[in-house]
């Protein structure tokens, strides 16, 4: 079984940087790829990132160029470096685990879910 935790959210003011950590525990992780999405008040969960066992990342065109996304697998932690916040930013993040070597987009394909950890973002 496999559990995740996010860390690191918090406030911040427009333009700004936060960096999201999340712990996984359980086997497998090498071979599983790792997601974050994020979910604001009122609307859908969206993707934002995603990394594969290969590292090899995968980010939403409303991230890419701010957001980076990387794994250490040593340690089982994802990590999202989130620089040049924007309010529209402001969602709660979820780390998610894949019981598949390869990236998606799709929230459906990702079956291990943390809490979240809230990202606020002033204008």
């Amino acid at each position: 079984q496999v559990q995740v935790t996010e860390s690191g959210g918090g406030l911040v003011q427009a333009g700004g940087s936060l960096r999201l950590a999340c712990a996984v525990s359980g086997n497998f992780f090498n071979s599983r790829a790792m997601g974050w999405f994020r979910q604001a008040p009122g609307k859908d969960r969206e993707f934002v990132a995603c990394i594969d066992w290969t590292n090899s990342a995968q980010l939403s065109d409303s991230v890419k160029g701010r957001f980076t996304i990387s794994r250490d697998n040593a340690k089982k932690t994802v990590a999202l470096q989130m620089n040049s916040l924007k309010p529209e930013d402001s969602a709660v993040y979820y780390c998610t685990a894949r019981p598949f070597a390869i990236c998606s987009t799709q929230a459906g394909e990702f079956n291990d879910w943390g809490q979240g950890t809230t990202v606020s973002v002033s204008s």
